[in-house]
């Protein structure tokens, strides 16, 4: 028992510290390699803002991620349910707005973006409404719902990518991902941070307090631990796993919007694979995937380092197979890590008992 005990504590040390410390051993490794074998300009405040946006757009539907696997959930939908709301953008933007600078575009525009962010919420509804009624397995519901909301998109694309009207954009949405030279783009003008790294920070900060100060936040790690516990503890676990998946169908749509701002398209092909991206960047921050322990900081530090070795495997002309492949090779390392807590693989633990005894 010391043992397993030891054993827990260092593995927990790790959950807490490790992605950050990850995180620092990465930069460290591909700024020795970029300047050794590439072109030098990884560290760089260009390539950072590059890395700080592109992390962003996985960072905020992935802390919605955050909330539904702490809850014990899972969602294979994120990816395509955020690039049919992206779509959903770009239609409007070709169809139902006018030029940015008429009289009476603020409207227009307010009603365009209420509508795509309502369908990745609606998305998120529909799922946590089918888990709930149902009651069966989130997995299988989302890869259902997953399928769906691609074929949904491609229905309402004409199975082609949607391109708004440029003057149509205000230019607030066009910069929002902007990571250029020019300060005045930036919200923080002697900060050039990009607009979408606040934003993802900004919502980090929010769903910390949601976790960390309310009722509805010690509901969902209760959720996530036991649901029968739950129960007894007279707390409404159908609920809550409808709110859950609707709350992180907001942080979709908020990704979706991220994500039209960047491409200045809408695509709904596109979001095969993104969730992946975003189960990933919850799991290298500390997330449980069996439920009831999540990080926010975690998650926004996982996100940073999916992009950071994408960035970086770029930079030195590393096929993105490879990529794929060190990402996974981390994913896995990270669960281990969260099984070494919880006492498995069981084997391991009883063949060291034996030796200590």
């Amino acid at each position: 028992m010391n043992l397993k005990r030891r054993l827990g504590s260092i593995s927990l040390a790790l959950l807490n510290h490790g992605p950050a410390l990850a995180l620092i051993a990465i930069v460290l490794l591909f700024t020795i390699a970029d300047n050794a074998f590439g072109s030098g300009s990884f560290f760089s405040g260009r390539n950072a803002r590059v890395i700080i946006n592109s992390a962003a757009l996985v960072a905020v539907p992935a802390l919605g991620m955050t909330l539904i696997i702490i809850a014990g959930g899972i969602d294979l939908s994120a990816g395509t349910a955020l690039t049919l709301s992206g779509t959903a953008l770009a239609i409007a933007f070709r169809d139902y707005t006018i030029d940015a600078q008429a009289a009476g575009a603020g409207t227009w525009i307010a009603l365009a973006l209420l509508g795509g962010l309502g369908v990745g919420v609606l998305c998120g509804l529909l799922n946590g409404i089918i888990i709930s009624v149902t009651e069966m397995v989130p997995f299988i519901v989302t890869l259902g719902t997953m399928t769906i909301f691609l074929g949904l998109g491609q229905v309402i694309a004409d199975e082609s990518t949607v391109y708004p009207q440029t003057e149509h954009l205000p230019d607030w949405l066009r910069y929002l991902c902007y990571t250029g030279s020019n300060e005045e783009r930036y919200w923080i003008p002697f900060l050039p941070i990009p607009s979408s790294g606040l934003i993802a920070i900004l919502l980090g900060g929010l769903v910390a307090a949601l976790l960390r100060l309310t009722v509805f936040g010690r509901n969902i790690v209760a959720v996530g631990s036991s649901p029968s516990t739950a129960r007894l503890c007279g707390i409404r676990v159908g609920a809550t796993t409808v709110w859950v998946y609707a709350l992180a169908g907001i942080f979709v749509a908020v990704g979706a919007l991220l994500y039209f701002a960047n491409v200045k398209n809408g695509n709904p092909s596109d979001g095969t694979g993104k969730e992946l991206e975003i189960i990933a960047a919850v799991v290298l921050g500390g997330g449980s995937l069996s439920g009831g322990r999540g990080s926010v900081s975690g998650t926004l530090v996982g996100a940073l380092i999916i992009k950071t070795i994408s960035s970086g495997c770029t930079m030195l002309s590393i096929p993105n197979t490879y990529t794929h492949i060190i990402i996974g090779v981390i994913i896995i390392v990270a669960v281990l890590i969260d099984g070494l807590r919880n006492g498995t693989p069981a084997w391991l633990f009883n063949r060291l008992g034996r030796r200590a005894d």
